[in-house]
């Protein structure tokens, strides 16, 4: 099985989200994506392997976001292209597993996909 992290080390819900999965015997590959950002076309198909609208992955209290008046924005393809140019915009962690995905808000909750 093939499991993927999008992992920011600095978060906390990020480093015990990575913590379990070890703990449950996963070695993921470990994306930081604030230093190697997913493309528009990987943003896509993250969110359609959530099963959410993109705007549903994004974290709305980032200065960015407020900078940016993303809050306003009806256009799913300029979210998509604020979160490849702006990867702090992308909720975290997200693990990708089985052709699923699943934001670690809980922690526990990746453990659904695996």
């Amino acid at each position: 099985m093939s499991v993927k992290i999008l992992h920011n080390p600095r978060c906390s819900k990020s480093r015990q989200t990575l913590a379990l999965l070890v703990e449950k015997g996963v070695t993921p590959e470990i994306v930081e994506y604030l230093k190697a950002a997913p493309s528009m076309a990987e943003i896509k198909d993250i969110a359609a392997k959530l099963g959410v609208a993109p705007r549903e992955m994004m974290r709305k209290g980032e200065a960015v976001y407020k900078e940016m008046g993303l809050k306003d924005v009806d256009d799913d393809q300029a979210l998509i292209q604020a979160m490849a140019d702006n990867p702090i915009l992308i909720e975290r962690p997200i693990v990708l597993a089985n052709g699923k995905a699943k934001i670690g808000r809980p922690p526990e909750s990746v453990l659904e996909i695996l």
